[in-house]
């Protein structure tokens, strides 16, 4: 097995952060322009909470999914925070995708290592049944895991299974058929340039 992606040796590799959204990506988009225009806290916290620039029903809701898109992208540099801010919707959602592999080695070992296998034996579909297998092996690989509920389990699964649709990745939410996805030349040459061999190979898991 290849990890060489993952967290630091004394925090455990898998962690339940992703549940905390999909990818988002109008949101993502004003996110990205926040970081681009390098406003300081003060500013981050008055366009999150007070102006609601994201349109959320509450500060706190608002507060826990703008930090979380914050730390995705903060992963990556400002060339990539541009292909989110003003990059076509393919793009975009790319360049977000590849932040959401390198800030989550749950989603990412997920590609690589399962997502992959169904390609690699042409297999249609990823039924849902895989990530439970998957959280065990994870669990076989990692023993700092954390030992989540099946209610969080759950809550992990819809949003992976999410942002595989939102990818293109899955074509039916219902039937969990999976479709070959190009990865844009623009963002390829931005994970390239940067050395992000880790994303590389999980974000291109049907070639």
């Amino acid at each position: 097995m290849r990890f060489d992606g993952g967290a630091a040796m004394a925090e455990p590799r898998y962690k339940a952060d992703i549940g905390g959204g999909s990818l988002k990506l109008p949101e993502s988009r004003i996110i990205a322009g926040l970081l681009l225009e390098g406003v300081t806290e003060d500013q981050w916290r008055h366009a999150i909470e007070v102006e609601n620039v994201l349109q959320r029903r509450s500060p706190g809701t608002a507060k826990r999914q703008s930090s979380l898109m914050r730390n995705r992208l903060e992963t990556m540099g400002p060339e990539l925070w541009q292909m989110v801010r003003d990059g076509s919707t393919q793009v975009a959602i790319q360049a977000v995708f590849a932040a959401a592999i390198k800030h989550s080695t749950l989603l990412g070992d997920f590609l690589d290592l399962v997502v992959r296998d169904q390609f690699r034996m042409f297999r249609p579909d990823l039924p849902r049944k895989m990530w439970d297998q998957y959280l065990e092996q994870c669990r076989n690989r990692d023993p700092l895991m954390p030992v989540w509920q099946d209610s969080t389990a759950n809550k992990l699964a819809d949003c992976v299974y999410r942002i595989l649709v939102e990818v293109g990745y899955i074509t039916d939410s219902k039937t969990y058929r999976l479709k070959s996805v190009r990865i844009s030349g623009e963002v390829m040459s931005y994970l390239r340039e940067n050395n992000e061999q880790y994303v590389i190979r999980c974000i291109q898991v049907s070639i």
